[in-house]
């Protein structure tokens, strides 16, 4: 099984090309916190590749940049390729499915994940909250009862 999961933030801002058949394809590389500290006390990170394909790509282009923070969801891949009679090996992680942690403007102003939201409070929304009447059963134009055995519950 090759299943990657990782949350980081983009080090620098995704790149988009398209292949010969007009694929579109985006990397960039994030920056993935270890969970221990060296001997120094310092946090380090490992900076990892990551390549997306297709309408995901465009979205990625779109929406994320350097010191975004995204959630991937891939494997990982290996490849090598020769330049200048130099074999050279390349791993990465191609990612099946990316979620964005923040906001596109919320790394403006120094990196507040709340973003655009940090002056509002609950009671801003209360007086366009809809209620609802508790008092009434809300299933009462189901019909009749359902009987459930024991023996028909799956666990």
């Amino acid at each position: 099984m090759n299943k990657v999961f990782l949350i980081g933030r983009l080090t620098r801002d995704p790149e988009l090309r398209y292949t010969d058949s007009n694929v579109p394809v985006a990397s960039f590389s994030i920056a993935v916190n270890r969970n221990y500290t060296s001997q120094s006390g310092e946090r380090e990170a490992d900076f990892i590749n990551i390549i997306v394909w297709r309408k995901q790509a465009e979205n990625i282009k779109n929406y994320i940049k350097k010191g975004s923070q995204v959630a991937i969801d891939g494997r990982i891949q290996t490849r090598n390729y020769e330049k200048d009679g130099v074999k050279r090996y390349v791993t990465e992680v191609v990612a099946d499915n990316v979620q964005f942690l923040d906001t596109k403007n919320s790394n403006v102003g120094g990196g507040d994940s709340v973003g655009a939201f940090n002056d509002v409070t609950p009671n801003d929304f209360s007086s366009q909250m809809p209620t609802t009447d508790v008092k009434n059963d809300p299933f009462a134009d189901f019909g009749a009862s359902i009987e459930i055995n024991d023996d028909e519950l799956p666990f």
